[in-house]
């Protein structure tokens, strides 16, 4: 067996194969059997090896873990044979690190397991379900009443994931895609019915690119016990997917802006063809989605706002 593959999933672990130690991780995620503690004892053994190993290598069989049923039992395997430590420093040290004041079960490393397993199974959305709270460690604050807050965790995180993808040698396309999750992973949680349509357009159109992946992050990262609450949740964020593909069905058979809006802003301003009229109109997208114009109305109502857009800087 060569370095540049990993073993196969149902052969058993060699103590001296760094390549092999490490991928029965995969094999524990999908069948769930932890292997006996000499293994793990050789992983902690094969520590430098196993960091040496390349990055591509590690990555793959990382994801190939994160798919798998059992991914919970991996992780924590991942941890207790010091491989986590390893290769995501980050991520090691959620482990016993408190959400709230005096409550253990409730560290960020319990969690993020939880939000593994329960995230839908694609290989991305389940990388930013692994990493979507480690911008937690460096913001934890607590208050003078006991309380702990995270701010700005998300926006940490992300920046935080950016040495994770360089790490892992993550392609760009995935790069993009998991920070962005890691971002965004608290927006459609924020949601409650008070939102106006604009506002479910102005979400939809920040998030649409990702949306789905994003909908089921935040589906996985609801853990809460409490009777109803998580049920609540869940609801919640079905209510939002459902007025969004209202909207969009809504727009779709009657847009928010008259056809033709481009070729009106060209005579009425007597402006060439060219990236500006996109622009006019994209601008006028977003103050309907932001709710300083009313959608759906005639082309004269939306010329005035041309108009103060198209204005040279300064003028009163």
């Amino acid at each position: 067996m060569t370095h540049d593959q990993p073993p196969p999933i149902d052969a058993p672990p060699r103590f001296d194969d760094p390549i092999a130690m490490l991928g029965q991780v995969v094999a524990i995620a999908l069948d769930g059997n932890l292997p006996a503690p000499a293994a793990t004892e050789a992983a902690r053994a094969l520590g430098a090896q196993i960091r040496a190993l390349p990055p591509a290598t590690v990555r793959d069989l990382f994801t190939a873990m994160l798919v798998g049923h059992h991914v919970h039992l991996a992780l924590q395997w991942l941890h207790d044979a010091g491989v986590l430590a390893l290769w995501l420093t980050e991520l090691e040290a959620t482990v016993d690190f408190s959400q709230e004041a005096g409550r253990r079960h409730k560290d960020v490393w319990e969690h993020t397991k939880q939000v593994v397993r329960q995230a839908v199974p694609r290989p991305d959305l389940r990388w930013a379900a692994l990493l979507h709270d480690i911008g937690k460690v460096p913001t934890r604050t607590f208050t003078p009443d006991g309380g702990v807050h995270f701010h700005r965790h998300s926006e940490v995180g992300a920046r935080m994931f950016e040495d994770v993808a360089r790490r892992f040698a993550f392609d760009k396309p995935t790069r993009h895609k998991v920070k962005f999750l890691v971002l965004h992973h608290l927006r459609a949680n924020q949601y409650d019915g008070s939102w106006t349509d604009s506002a479910v357009r102005r979400f939809d159109r920040e998030m649409a690119l990702h949306l789905d992946d994003l909908l089921d992050l935040s589906r996985a990262d609801i853990t809460s016990k409490r009777p109803g609450k998580r049920e609540a949740a869940l609801r919640s964020i079905s209510e939002l997917a459902r007025r969004i593909e209202a909207l969009r069905a809504e727009d779709a058979i009657q847009p928010p802006l008259p056809p033709g809006i481009g070729n009106v802003i060209m005579e009425r301003f007597a402006l060439p063809p060219s990236r500006r009229i996109g622009e006019l109109r994209e601008a006028l997208e977003a103050a309907i989605d932001a709710g300083a114009l009313e959608p759906r109305r005639e082309a004269e109502y939306y010329l005035a706002h041309v108009a103060k857009l198209l204005e040279p800087p300064g003028n009163p």
